[in-house]
């Protein structure tokens, strides 16, 4: 089971679907990655509840994306290899982002290539 691709499935069929809200499992990477996409504005609010026994992620949508996405197998990047990876998962140039995880934590691939960070890569969001 990848929690994580379940994720970010169900964050794409709630789009689609036109709700505004879904409930995620949350673990410590699914937390980071909502995150970054409420840093990016592609994720209104996300709050914890609990659901019983098992805590859960209360995502409110943006309505803003258009596809979203894992990336298996996760990839090491150095940082001039971003660009490689962004033309292989995002259609156009700035138009979306990819998801990282560094060494100082889960971020965009702009964030990261401000900090002068290579890491593992995730996911893609546009």
């Amino acid at each position: 089971m990848d929690i994580l691709a379940d994720s970010l499935n169900k964050i794409r069929i709630y789009e689609l679907i036109g709700k505004d809200e879904c409930l995620l499992a949350s673990t410590k990477l699914v937390k980071a990655v909502v995150e970054t996409l409420k840093k990016n504005s592609y994720v209104v609010s996300a709050e914890e509840v609990s659901s019983g026994k098992f805590k859960m992620l209360k995502v409110k949508l943006a309505r803003k994306i258009n596809d979203i996405g894992v990336i298996k197998p996760r990839h090491a990047v150095k940082l001039d290899e971003y660009q490689k990876y962004e033309a292989r998962y995002i259609p156009s140039k700035s138009f979306g982002i990819l998801i990282v995880s560094t060494p100082k934590g889960v971020m965009s691939n702009t964030d990261a290539k401000a900090n002068n960070l290579g890491g593992r890569l995730l996911a893609f969001v546009y």
